[in-house]
């Protein structure tokens, strides 16, 4: 099996991601709004766009403070590269600036996943 972490930049194309992958073959996806770094420094010291008297909507980041990280895991090498060009067919080719990052790493070992037959790798 392969874990296929993804970072995904623009949060509007999520749902877009979403459909790519369970057309690639994807069963299951979590899905966590995250930031990185880079944003985070960005973000150091006072904010002027909150108002003189705020609400705490005002306090909450923006739309575009937040990446998505997307995370599944897949029975094949072939599948994980189905998802890969399912990705870059989205949000454009991983290798530029900008359109997010993936990584699919082989899993020793997977529990809690119903029928997973460990002796083959393969599910059920």
């Amino acid at each position: 099996m392969y874990l296929i972490l993804f970072v995904l930049n623009d949060p509007d194309r999520l749902e877009e991601v979403l459909s790519a992958w369970e057309a690639a073959g994807v069963n299951g996806i979590t899905v966590l709004p995250s930031t990185g770094l880079g944003r985070i420094r960005q973000k150091e010291g006072l904010r002027d766009d909150v108002p003189l008297i705020p609400s705490l909507e005002d306090f909450y980041h923006h739309k575009s403070d937040i990446n998505h990280t997307l995370f599944t895991l897949v029975e094949s090498e072939a599948l994980a590269k189905k998802v890969l060009q399912a990705t870059e067919a989205v949000v454009g080719n991983l290798d530029l600036p900008g359109n997010g990052i993936l990584a699919i790493l082989p899993t020793v070992s997977v529990h809690g996943i119903v029928n997973y037959r460990e002796n083959n790798g393969q599910m059920e």
